[in-house]
């Protein structure tokens, strides 16, 4: 008897330690299938919460609109739009380029449309002479960010959040400065071609291949802990670059999960490389000063620092000897 006790106690041992060996092997604690069974259970549970934080933007780029134009395309899809990064101050500049390059009615059949970019401004003053500006041109949009240097790239993603969700039909669209003179025949007719169809994923102007100044005396210093890396990716002068029309909305949905930046060229330039985008060199964009003569003005696209007395002096003088040849 005690042996038959002995060998059921054997056999119930074995049962449970067999039983107890097959849940070890099957169970997610034990074995590296387990393990990932678990892990992905546990991130099941966790996406709740962590999959939120992870997708939530850490630019939201939760501005305003204080001034817009949301119907500006409504009546006809631009070939072009302009979007000119400004300052309050600046009504002489808008001025000169509202009756120069960036007149919408300078080509017939091809609908341009020119927008200026600003943010809010400290001076409650200025404000609302812009807003007065705005009521009688209708081509100004405003954000409430602080207007200032350091927010230049606030005042660009506004632009492309503009093009993504009043404009994203356009064919184009040109970022350009307020004291850029742009050769228009050139820009339309030799660089963008109307009459082809148009690109897609699309970016090219002044190409930079740099790398971050850290010399904090620069206006364009970059800090180490907010750029570590020693090499820029390519990016285009932000005195003026093309683009086209679906490249805004990619950059501006980009930039809600890339951290920012104050170098608003070089910040597109980040976006682009997470989008797999290259920018092309045009050497028609000049990012500097060039002293005016009607053949050199006549070949290339953009120049930079001009003020509003030049900017009348060569569109008048371009204009009227468009019969002479170089």
């Amino acid at each position: 008897m005690a042996s038959k006790v002995s060998c059921l106690y054997i056999l119930t041992v074995v049962c449970w330690a067999s039983a107890l060996w097959y849940l070890s092997i099957t169970r997610p604690t034990s074995s590296y299938t387990g393990h990932r069974q678990i892990s992905s259970i546990s991130i099941a549970r966790k996406n709740v919460s962590f999959g939120n934080i992870r997708t939530r933007p850490i630019n939201p780029h939760s501005f305003e609109f204080l001034i817009n134009e949301p119907n500006k395309c409504e009546k006809s899809i631009p070939f072009l739009v302009i979007l000119i990064s400004t300052t309050h101050k600046e009504f002489d500049a808008r001025q000169a380029i509202r009756e120069t390059w960036g007149d919408e009615n300078n080509f017939k059949g091809i609908k341009i449309t020119t927008l200026f970019l600003l943010g809010k401004n400290a001076d409650p003053v200025l404000n609302q002479m812009v807003e007065q500006e705005s009521q009688i041109f209708h081509d100004i949009i405003v954000e409430d960010f602080i207007d200032s240097y350091h927010n230049l790239t606030l005042k660009t993603l506004m632009g492309m959040r503009w093009i993504a969700t009043f404009c994203s039909k356009a064919k184009y669209v040109m970022k350009t400065d307020s004291d850029i003179f742009v050769n228009m025949d050139n820009l339309i007719y030799k660089l963008l071609k109307p009459n082809t169809k148009p690109r897609r994923r699309y970016f090219t102007g002044y190409v930079i291949n740099g790398g971050p100044i850290r010399d904090v005396r620069s206006k364009w210093y970059m800090p180490r802990d907010l750029y570590p890396d020693s090499n820029y990716p390519p990016f285009c002068s932000g005195t003026g670059y093309i683009f086209s029309a679906d490249v805004a909305e990619l950059i501006y949905k980009t930039s809600l999960h890339t951290r920012l930046l104050h170098l608003e060229d070089v910040y597109v330039g980040l976006c682009l490389r997470k989008l797999g985008i290259h920018p092309f060199q045009n050497s028609g964009f000049n990012h500097w000063k060039m002293a005016y003569s009607l053949c050199r003005y006549r070949r290339v696209i953009t120049v930079h620092q001009i003020t509003p007395e030049e900017m009348h002096r060569i569109w008048n003088d371009m204009s009227s000897k468009k019969h002479l040849r170089c």
